[in-house]
Order: C-alpha cells, then structure tokens, then sequence
C-alpha cells in the first residue's frame, strides 16, 4: 500500500445496520457507480479500520473508511467572489441570509464558483474562520440550489459547534411552504420514512420505509390553502435529511408542484383540456423550480442565549403562481 493517497473518508453511524461496503459508498459518493467501488476494493483501495477489504465486507458502527487511490487527491482553491446576498440580520457571531432560488450553498463538483461559501468568504474576509482553507466555514446546515429561504452562518467556532448541537437536537424551528400536486385527506399530518441516496439514480433521494436504510426523517404538514389541483402547505422539520420535504411529499403521493427530480414537473392533476395544460404549464414558466420556500427559522443565539426568530415573505415567482391559481379557482 505504498505511495496510496487518501480521497474520501467515512466514520460509519452508530445506528448503521449491516450492510455490504459497495452498496453503502455507493451511498455515499454521488459520482461513484457500485461496480466502480467494486473494482476499486479489488485493488485493495478501500480500507476499513487501516485494513483493505473486499466488496462483499460487512460495515459496522464506528468503522473508519477510507478510499485510497495512487494518485495525490486533487486539491483546489476557494477563492472569494463579490456575490449579493441577502442578509437579513448580522453581529460579531452570526448571520441570517435569505437565500434566492439558483444558489448553490456550497462548493461540490460542477459548483467550483458562484456559491454561498464564495460570497460569504468575500463579505466576511475579515472573519478568521473564513481565511481558513474550509470547503463549508460556518454552515450547519443547508438548502437546496432551487429551494429559497433562510439560512442561518456561524462566524466563529464557538457559534458553529452550539447552532450546530441545536440542529441536531432538533430545538430549531424550521417552517417552510410548498405548494403540492393534489389534495391531502387530512389538514395536518405527519410523514414517517428513513431517507437514503436512491438505488438508481444517485442524485436524488429515495424512502426505505422499513427502516433497512437510510437515515431517520420525520416531516409534519398543515393544509394553507386548496386551489382546484393544487395545495398550498407549511412543512414543520424535525429532522434535516437531504431533499427531505421533496423525498417525502413524493413518497406519500403528492409531489411538489415543478420539482423536476421528483415528478412534480408533469401535469398530475387536472382535466384534459388544453387550455387547462397551457394554464399549468404557463405557471411552470413562472416558476422554473420546485415550489418550495424555506420561510421562517428560529435558534437559540448562541453569547446572548436570546430566542432569535426569523420570517421571510413568498419570493415573487411564488406567490405569481399562487395568484394565478387563486384568480383560476375563481373562474371555475
């Protein structure tokens, strides 16, 4: 294993169940097929615990993985670019932005420039933890490229480590609204499901319902607004999983309204008449995103330990769409 160089690496959860090593990387790197992973434990690359292992290797808690390739790990700069953001509040410790729709949080691959973390480095230079060579200085969490709304950034490691224990406690409050394909039988619900890269397309979230994968998601819903086919609905989190409100609306039948990687970007609901589907799909134009806004956030600051909440209004093209399913019930 000489001249190896480290890639990517994995502390296994505690509640990880057993699971072959090929399939839970495939997890875990996006970009990584599983019969790549395969070959690449054939060529003793894939360590557990400083030890090469096989495809076939049971992963356990706690296990330490590594990814080990004979070439160095290609490294790259973040550099600062002077990107508008929307802050909503600021002080020595934290800031409060409100996200537009399009924005990357943070650097990954295709996203090399233009994100969050390069606008906030360029605002915040001054700031120590952002001169560091940190891909994600001050976040704790995230939202995704096309959801909107409000993000809380820690500026200093005391915050982040304390915002980030809020987070994963759940004393956060997280409220969003989404617009969804359909009607809910019940004005307020609950979704219960484990969420975990989907087995076939690796750039999307799938629900493993029994539990066998995934990690634990709990989402509660309450009905704003029925239109003709459409629902306008608050989205409480209590936990933080990637994609998690979309996974969820679409697993219990419901997609959100335009969300392309989920199906909510077809005509779900409705007549067969063409003037119906030039009226939906006009909205689509509207809204050339997932109908999802992540509207109200509220933490405990971290120095004053004052309850901090904030709200954010519907960005246009939302509430464009809303206006015209309202002005469209009306006419029917």
């Amino acid at each position: 294993m000489n001249n190896q160089y480290e890639h990517h690496k994995f502390v296994v959860d505690n509640g990880q169940s057993p699971m072959r090593i090929d399939l839970y990387l495939s997890h875990k790197l996006i970009n990584a097929s599983r019969s790549l992973i395969q070959k690449a434990a054939k060529a003793d690359s894939v360590m557990v615990n400083n030890i090469a292992v096989k495809a076939n290797y049971k992963v356990r808690p706690a296990d330490i993985i590594t990814i080990m390739m004979s070439y160095p790990k290609q490294e790259y700069t973040i550099e600062p670019e002077n990107i508008e953001l929307n802050i909503v509040y600021e002080d020595e410790h934290l800031l409060v932005v409100n996200k537009e729709d399009g924005m990357v949080v943070h650097p990954a691959l295709g996203n090399r420039t233009g994100t969050m973390i390069h606008a906030l480095l360029y605002h915040l230079k001054d700031v120590p933890l952002f001169q560091q060579k940190d891909e994600r200085p001050g976040l704790v969490h995230r939202i995704d490229k096309n959801t909107s709304g409000l993000l809380v950034v820690a500026k200093n490691e005391f915050a982040k480590t304390h915002l980030a224990k809020q987070f994963f406690d759940r004393t956060t409050h997280r409220r969003y609204v989404a617009l969804i394909w359909g009607h809910l039988d019940e004005k307020e619900g609950t979704i219960t499901g484990n969420i975990g890269r989907h087995l076939k397309k690796r750039t999307i979230m799938q629900i493993f319902p029994n539990g066998e994968q995934g990690k634990h998601a709990i989402t509660h819903y309450k009905v704003i607004k029925q239109f003709t086919y459409i629902t306008m609905i608050e989205c409480r989190l209590e936990t933080g999983r990637t994609h998690q409100i979309r996974a969820h609306m679409k697993y219990i039948g419901h997609p959100i309204f335009n969300d392309a990687d989920y199906g909510g970007d077809l005509i779900l609901k409705g007549t067969t008449f063409t003037k119906y589907k030039q009226f939906v799909n006009n909205c689509f134009k509207l809204l050339p995103r997932q109908a999802l806004h992540a509207k109200s956030l509220g933490f405990i600051h971290p120095v004053t330990n004052e309850k901090m909440m904030f709200d954010s209004e519907l960005p246009h093209d939302i509430k464009t769409v809303i206006e015209k399913w309202e002005k469209y019930t009306g006419q029917r």
